[in-house]
């Protein structure tokens, strides 16, 4: 007579359904970080001990032959005031990442400078570190 039951329950752990998961992850994963982009211009930021962390901020770029860019976006020296000031009305800490190009004369820099300390914007000087 046999006693054992017909319904044996295999003890095994199928890793298909795991493998599933892991694949949609990683395939997930892949595809948000090609979204994440950064700045588009290249530029030699100056040394310095420090990194740059914000990242709801406008950048404002200055390149070597004296181009001024806000978030990528070329603009005019003369209109680069009312450009900033039409693009952070309504928001609640506005902030400004200056990225000066290594070898930019300082008045430019400071230009910048002059424009947030008149309208109470932050700045934060953008470097590469050591």
């Amino acid at each position: 007579m046999d006693i054992r039951g017909r319904n044996k329950i295999s003890p095994e752990f199928s890793m298909s359904s795991m493998t599933d998961i892991v694949f949609l992850l990683l395939i997930f994963f892949m595809i948000t970080s090609t979204l994440v982009t950064t700045s588009a211009l290249d530029i030699l930021l100056p040394k310095a001990s420090g990194i740059t962390e914000n990242k709801k901020a406008t950048s404002v770029t200055i390149t070597k032959d004296l181009a001024f860019y806000i978030d990528n976006k070329l603009v005019d020296e003369e209109i680069l005031e009312q450009d900033l000031l039409a693009l952070l009305a309504g928001k609640e800490e506005p902030t400004i990442v200056l990225r000066a190009e290594e070898g930019v004369p300082i008045e430019k820099a400071v230009k910048v400078m002059d424009i947030a300390n008149r309208n109470r914007y932050k700045v934060i000087l953008a470097v590469r570190p050591k």
